[in-house]
């Protein structure tokens, strides 16, 4: 009942500028249609590892979507990430015997530009530092194509590490633990990064890994680490792309990806 990254949701305020924004940076973007609810649409940005980006942008108000707040505040950047799990039923199940309360299965979808309609399941995370799940009932190769779209002009072949910021970094590990089972067995106890004021432990996603980066206890106030947790709470706070061998590591405009902070490096 192994979990890999599934996505990372970024919330965009115009699609249509977001779509030609990120292809102007070498990313092959595909319209993805309108969810199920009818308050979203998205895009996405699929990658060689079966990962992928999507853009998200609401057609209308929404209080009860748990990204609204983005959307009221006109908030744009990472939002939320999933995680794809084998068996939903199962992955629920073992978390709530581990003492943590996932939510679902609930039912989602979406018809996509060519009239094909999909549907998943999710399952809802019970505090903000964690993922979010997303398992298939269709076919994941329709909600995720696969082939010549999964190429990028940029070279960029999947995610090599995604970075959280939480408000405890001891209590997150546990809960992702909590999550993951035995597949937290590879990850690390918390350290204090000197000089940072930042604890930071890492677990491994499959080809992915996960940094959880929290305020050390007493590190002085103001700091960028306390005030995004002050303005957003927990969440994505950046993602390092897997690119081309032997390439120059290079980080992306934020005006271009929408307040969301990326950096390519080498394969």
């Amino acid at each position: 009942m192994s979990l890999s990254l599934d996505h990372v949701v970024i919330h965009v305020t115009d699609l249509e500028l977001a779509i030609a924004d990120f292809s102007a940076l070498g990313f092959n973007v595909q319209r993805g249609g309108a969810h199920a609810e009818g308050a979203t649409h998205n895009a996405l940005v699929g990658f060689a590892d079966g990962s992928y980006l999507e853009l998200i942008a609401f057609l209308k108000p929404h209080t009860t979507h748990r990204w609204a707040y983005a959307a009221e505040r006109g908030l744009q950047g990472f939002v939320d990430f999933a995680l794809l799990p084998s068996q939903m039923g199962a992955v629920i199940d073992a978390a709530r015997g581990r003492g943590l309360d996932y939510r679902g299965p609930v039912a989602g979808g979406r018809l996509r530009p060519d009239g094909e309609r999909l549907q998943w399941q999710i399952g809802t995370a019970p505090t903000p530092d964690l993922p979010f799940l997303c398992g298939d009932i269709t076919a994941r190769a329709l909600r995720v194509p696969e082939g010549e779209v999964r190429v990028h002009a940029n070279g960029v072949q999947g995610v090599a590490t995604i970075t959280v910021a939480v408000t405890d970094a001891d209590a997150s590990l546990q809960r992702y633990r909590a999550l993951l089972g035995a597949q937290a067995d590879t990850g690390t106890e918390p350290v204090t990064l000197p000089g940072l004021g930042m604890r930071l432990a890492a677990l491994t996603l499959g080809t992915a890994t996960l940094l959880l980066v929290a305020p050390s206890p007493g590190a002085p106030a103001g700091g960028a680490l306390r005030a995004r947790l002050d303005e957003r709470g927990p969440g994505v706070i950046g993602l390092a792309l897997r690119g081309p061998l032997g390439a120059a590591a290079q980080a992306l405009a934020l005006d271009k990806t929408h307040g969301a902070a990326f950096e390519i490096l080498p394969g």
